[in-house]
């Protein structure tokens, strides 16, 4: 009797003791610290930045494709692999008058622009390259930080030509520093918290800031995201997020507008106060006249060229994503585009066929965006590639059309 007494008594002992330490890691993991994430950053709002590369663990195709993307290069710290430019001898330099010239030189600090005068090459400013802007797709401009303030240096980078080249609207004489304000910020960062108290002042927090456009730019605050499906991971269906497919064409369109519309005047809202999902022209309003072509360019306008275009009119669900995947790298890729403009025009009730010379259209590689989306001289962005040489840039046109003087390159 008393061994049984025992053996019961032992055996609730062990079940209980293993409830125990099941109930106990169950705790353990449906806590807030379990799925507690460090914020990088938090908007003036009050939402929440976390470090993008927390996405990989569930997204880790696209997040580790989106960090190859010019979006995300936009904005970056400036060290050996983020600065295009050269440094080297004869490399170096940026020629703006027969006077004057930048030097670009590293030193164990960092990576600086020297400002040199007259032909002993005397010294006259000494400037450090803190931040980048633009990926270097089609060029990088470079900031420096003086305490909280920002300021964009006078030699950019200029990729076609592989070379320093004077930064757009600059004198050809040196000059001082830009300031940069929120404005410029918008469209190539995620975040950057403004201490100047004005929109148009140059001050930013050091520290509070999200470089590039991330994931939370476009998804909107992911942290509640993040934890619902580190709680619940067999929930396949995205929750506490902004879904693309939830939004309408408006919607959808504007969120890529808001830096792809050209120059627009603010409404009443401050910078990083447009979120997607929200409507544009209750932020900004177009500083220009959308129904005349003469005044879209196609620098910064990609929007109101595609509006323009009768692909677009003649569509109710074309809109950017339908030929950009702005998860991927894709540019250099004209197979994949042709192959957007092929499946569209042949899905149609009455199928388009190109009417141009087959010889021609062989010659070119059946390359549907070289003839309907051409390089066009930009009006309003000009460089100066040497002291007495200064050209247009090039870039692709969103007015879809047919351009019979458009030669095969």
């Amino acid at each position: 009797m008393q061994k049984r007494a025992f053996y019961l008594i032992s055996t609730a002992v062990i079940v209980f003791g293993l409830l125990y330490i099941f109930l106990s890691k169950e705790k353990k993991y449906t806590t807030d610290e379990y799925v507690t994430i460090p914020p990088v950053a938090i908007h003036h709002n009050g939402m929440e930045f976390i470090d993008s590369k927390v996405c990989i663990e569930c997204h880790k195709e696209i997040v580790e494709d989106h960090l190859n993307t010019a979006h995300f290069n936009s904005f970056q710290i400036a060290n050996k692999n983020t600065i295009k430019g050269s440094f080297e001898e004869d490399k170096n330099r940026l020629v703006l008058n027969n006077k004057e010239s930048i030097k670009m030189v590293v030193k164990d600090s960092g990576y600086y622009q020297e400002a040199r005068i007259g032909k002993k090459d005397q010294l006259f400013y000494n400037v450090k390259m803190d931040i980048v802007i633009g990926s270097g797709t089609k060029g990088q401009s470079y900031i420096t930080r003086y305490q909280d303030q920002l300021f964009q240096l006078q030699a950019s980078y200029f990729t076609p030509t592989h070379g320093w080249i004077n930064s757009p609207g600059a004198p050809k004489r040196l000059t001082q520093a830009r300031p940069v304000t929120e404005r410029c910020l918008e469209c190539h960062t995620t975040y950057a918290q403004n201490l100047s108290g004005s929109k148009k002042g140059n001050r930013f927090h050091k520290t509070n800031i999200v470089y590039g456009i991330d994931c939370q730019r476009c998804h909107g605050e992911v942290v509640e995201h993040v934890k619902y499906h580190k709680l619940n991971p067999n929930e396949k269906i995205g929750q506490h997020i902004v879904k693309y497919t939830a939004l309408n064409r408006q919607q959808r369109l504007d969120a890529c507008a808001l830096c792809h519309s050209g120059l627009r005047e603010e409404v009443s809202k401050d910078a990083f106060a447009f979120n997607v999902g929200d409507t544009l022209e209750n932020f900004s309003m177009p500083d220009y006249d959308e129904n005349s072509l003469n005044d879209l360019d196609v620098h910064g306008n990609q929007y109101g060229l595609l509006k323009a275009s009768k692909c677009f009119q003649k569509s109710t669900t074309l809109d950017c994503t339908s030929c950009h995947n702005p998860h991927k790298k894709e540019r250099g890729n004209l197979a994949s585009f042709n192959q957007k403009c092929v499946s569209c025009h042949s899905a149609m009730s009455s199928p388009q066929v190109c009417g141009e010379d087959q010889a021609r259209i062989r010659e070119m590689g059946n390359n549907c965006v070289q003839c309907h989306m051409p390089l066009v001289n930009s009006n309003t962005m000009k460089i100066q590639v040497s002291s007495k040489n200064e050209v247009a840039v090039k870039v692709r046109t969103h007015l879809i059309g047919i351009y019979n003087q458009q030669k095969p390159k």
